[in-house]
């Protein structure tokens, strides 16, 4: 008879042990990355009441997660509250969001909305229905945020989603344009903030899976494969394989941003500009060479070879 040749008991041990520090390690960065963007932008204050805006995937889930885990040791009192559009997509779940968030022990709003039939009958098969769908959800959630009073709208969206928009208003739009960490919403009424702004996608993604978050496809946009916001998270991804650190680099540029080298009139003055006699270190640098860890050449062809 063969010998069972049984490993020793330290070795699974030590290997639970490991995958427990990496887990502690990714909440604690994210904990770390997510106090961090509200300390930079101020985004809660003493007394606010948060309203969460939960979705059903990884990064509104994990959202909630940090903000609960950040509420326990905050200097500041604030309150949080989850809120679910229920968009009566076909065959949703309806009943997992409440069972999670009731078990979780969080305050919760369920808001039943038929978003998905307007859509379907308004944009044409094939169609493209996030921005229609993105706009009626907006209302939607503004006119809750109202009923609930509270005083900022949080959202899911982390540093990809950032990278994302701008480079989707750059190349479709023609316009250099991000999605802020916090911002008036465009009623006037309300403050909207992105606490996972400096948040990578990869990290959230972990996270669900560690924590077993109980994700909810959305089956209205999610089977539009060729979505412009696909094509432009698949260069990011290329990127981040073939040239480790760009990806961090364009992110460093969001809020590195040198007005007078770029060329919006109503940003700058440049038609009264005149010479003031004093040295200025932004100032024209003639015909001086920039400082570039990629050649001019590698990043021309970078963009023409990226399809």
């Amino acid at each position: 008879m063969q010998a069972v040749t049984i490993p020793p008991v330290n070795t699974s041990l030590k290997s639970i042990e490991k995958i427990t520090y990496e887990n502690n390690k990714l909440h604690k960065r994210l904990c770390r990355l997510v106090g961090q963007a509200i300390g930079d932008f101020n985004m809660i204050e003493e007394g606010d009441k948060v309203m969460v805006c939960l979705s059903g995937g990884k990064d509104s889930y994990a959202l909630l997660d940090i903000l609960m885990s950040l509420r326990e040791r905050a200097p500041i009192n604030f309150e949080i509250i989850a809120v679910n559009l229920d968009q009566k997509q076909p065959n949703f779940p309806d009943h997992i969001l409440p069972a999670y968030l009731e078990k979780l022990g969080v305050p919760f709003h369920i808001e039943n909305q038929d978003t998905y039939s307007i859509v379907k009958r308004l944009i044409p098969e094939g169609k493209t229905t996030c921005s229609l769908c993105s706009r009626l959800r907006r209302g939607i959630l503004y006119r809750v945020a109202d009923e609930l009073g509270a005083t900022k709208i949080a959202l899911g969206h982390h540093r990809d989603d950032i990278m994302e928009t701008f480079f989707l208003n750059m190349f479709f739009g023609g316009k250099l344009k991000g999605m802020p960490a916090k911002l008036q919403s465009d009623d006037g009424k309300h403050i909207v903030i992105r606490p996972l702004a400096y948040v990578k996608e990869s990290d959230t993604e972990r996270y669900a899976e560690v924590k077993k978050f109980p994700i909810i496809p959305c089956d209205l946009c999610g089977s539009q494969e060729n979505l412009q916001r696909k094509q432009i998270k698949q260069l990011m991804r290329d990127w981040d394989k073939s040239h480790p650190g760009r990806v961090d680099n364009i992110f460093s540029s969001l809020s590195t941003v040198v007005p007078s080298h770029l060329m919006d009139k109503d940003l700058f003055g440049f038609t009264g500009l005149a010479p003031t006699g004093v040295a200025d270190a932004n100032g024209d640098k003639a015909f001086d060479e920039e400082p570039c860890a990629v050649p001019t050449t590698g990043v021309i062809n970078l963009f023409l070879n990226s399809d």
